[in-house]
């Protein structure tokens, strides 16, 4: 009885092998975040996906525009926009350092984010790109993003529900 009961265990190990073996196993995952705190959340469902098959993982956000912002004069564009692009940056090495996961590259975009995306993916061969699903500002323009990403898209996309949905 006891050597049918290893035969049984080998064959069900060999079987969930098997599985894992069939399972997609992505190798570079693309995460559409924005300055705010719900991004911790979708870096940590990328690790979570990455860290088992060893994935890179790569971050991808919007610039802001300080044109958005009319009350200010156009000689104090050019610093208020480096300012922008410092502290989006400050932003992104703070994320993948509370990540506890390598980040591969990380991009800021200005325009239209969709386009982007799919950009870095051709060029970057990214398997799988996460954006959070969201009713607020950044997450609300992504969300539409994310809809042009899955309809143009040779890759994987995961939408993630964020806090507060």
């Amino acid at each position: 009885m006891q050597k049918c009961d290893k035969q049984s265990k080998a064959k069900a190990q060999s079987h969930i092998l098997a599985i894992k073996e069939r399972v997609m196993s992505y190798t570079h995952i693309l995460v559409a975040v924005a300055v705010t705190p719900e991004s911790h959340q979708l870096l940590a469902k990328a690790v979570s996906i990455a860290r088992p098959v060893q994935a890179k993982v790569s971050l991808i956000t919007l610039a802001s525009d300080p044109e958005l912002y009319n009350q200010f004069a156009a000689p104090m564009m050019e610093d208020l926009r480096a300012v922008m692009h410092e502290e989006t940056e400050n932003f992104l090495k703070m994320l993948g350092e509370k990540a506890d996961y390598p980040i591969e590259q990380t991009f800021i975009a200005s325009g239209e984010l969709s386009q982007h995306i799919l950009a870095v993916c051709r060029k970057h061969h990214v398997d799988l790109v996460i954006c959070g699903n969201h009713n607020h500002s950044f997450f609300s323009r992504a969300s539409c993003s994310a809809k042009s990403v899955v309809s143009a898209s040779q890759v994987d996309v995961l939408l993630v529900p964020l806090a507060g949905d």
